[in-house]
């Protein structure tokens, strides 16, 4: 039996949908043993409460001063981000006790990282208690941050083969970079039409359909993109997705349908894929999770608001790949989308660039990578 740990923190959802699609990749496999556990649970309610604040007040509420500390915390020399990403785990580590008893317990034989913080510890952990275990680390953002760079890592698996040259740029181990994807659910693979999926969920069969996740988004930003759309002379359906925000569907509850505009309003479902493949375009956030899924699936996309730092970064590779579009003015996102539906061979062309750039195979293929490197290390492979 291989038993496999894999370790992610609850910052975003993000994170915990990779670690999904990797357990769910490697119980594919026989004798597989899976531990998907949430780092930040095995640390001191102080350092937990105070971690989680953080990120959310900087990314949400003051976006300028979390870009600064990103960028500024972004490091050009490997070399150096290598020893200040093991100070910090240092730094760190008092607060994690209940971590190393979790590996002490389990004893794994692979550890995987799906986020910074659990991955710097375990390097430290690894050079405490001289632990052999295999270390890999899944990226779940465009472009490496150099907070992403640990010690004693076996690879590292990354979405584009921009955020390898950049580490190499760097001075990164090319043999230890991997373009491979970010690892989103097997039903993604699964073979789904979109006028199936649209009368499965009663949305109009006869015209376009653009569908907005807006969780994470300002509501009121969301309302103004809407209330644009109301004044279209052509005939569309708004899907609006609330996901886990609390206040988007109680904002927007005075919009209603007109002539012209259907109005689908959702608030936290369990079928975001059938939603994506019964869509024309969608307009949403650059998270590294959802942007891989619509990629999957050839949607293409209009990119809003971006958390500044990673998901900026995203945006980027996104709108370079020619499957996305950035706005940044909320005016400017319905006459951008009433454009695009205008010329369909300019739509056509965004589709096949998301198709070319999607990845939906990354889980397994990860899995398959790292069960054949574990086991050519000294057992013979069982991975066909």
């Amino acid at each position: 039996m291989t038993t496999i740990l894999i370790l992610y923190a609850s910052l975003g959802a993000g994170h915990l949908n990779a670690a999904r699609a990797l357990t769910e990749a490697f119980l594919q496999y026989p004798d597989v043993e899976v531990l998907t556990q949430d780092a930040l649970e095995y640390a001191s309610a102080i350092y937990r409460s105070s971690i989680t604040q953080i990120y959310k007040q900087l990314s949400e509420r003051i976006p300028t001063l979390y870009k600064a500390i990103y960028e500024g915390t972004d490091g050009d020399d490997v070399e150096e981000s290598l020893d200040g990403n093991l100070s910090v785990a240092r730094l760190e580590f008092p607060f994690f006790r209940k971590l190393e008893d979790l590996v002490t317990e389990t004893n794994p034989n692979i550890i995987i990282s799906v986020q910074q913080i659990p991955s710097r510890l375990i390097q430290l952990l690894k050079k405490k208690n001289n632990l052999s275990t295999p270390h890999y680390v899944v990226v779940t953002d465009a472009i490496a941050h150099s907070s992403w760079l640990n010690y004693e890592i076996d690879a590292y698996f990354l979405p584009s083969e921009i955020g390898v040259d950049m580490l190499i740029q760097r001075g990164a181990d090319p043999k230890r970079l991997h373009v491979t994807g970010i690892p989103i659910k097997s039903e993604v693979l699964e073979p789904k039409n979109q006028e199936q999926m649209r009368s499965r969920y009663n949305i109009p069969l006869d015209q376009p359909v653009i569908t907005v996740f807006g969780g994470g988004l300002n509501p009121q930003r969301i309302k103004i993109i809407l209330t644009d759309f109301l004044t279209v002379s052509t005939p569309i359906t708004l899907v609006v997705i609330a996901g886990r925000s609390d206040t988007l569907l109680e904002a927007i509850k005075d919009l209603t349908d007109n002539e012209q505009v259907k109005f689908v309003k959702l608030g936290s479902i369990n079928y975001v894929d059938d939603m994506i493949v019964a869509s024309d375009l969608i307009i949403t956030k650059a998270g590294g999770l959802i942007t891989s899924e619509i990629l999957a699936r050839g949607v293409p996309m209009v990119i809003i608001d971006p958390i500044p730092g990673q998901e900026e970064q995203n945006a980027d590779v996104l709108s370079a790949s020619g499957a996305g579009i950035q706005i940044r003015l909320p005016e400017m996102v319905a006459q951008t989308v009433m454009y695009l539906l205008k010329y369909p061979e300019r739509l056509a062309q965004m589709r096949q660039a998301a198709l070319a750039t999607g990845k939906p195979n990354a889980a397994h293929n990860i899995a398959s990578f790292i069960l054949n490197d574990v086991h050519s290390k000294g057992e013979e492979s069982f991975v066909k």
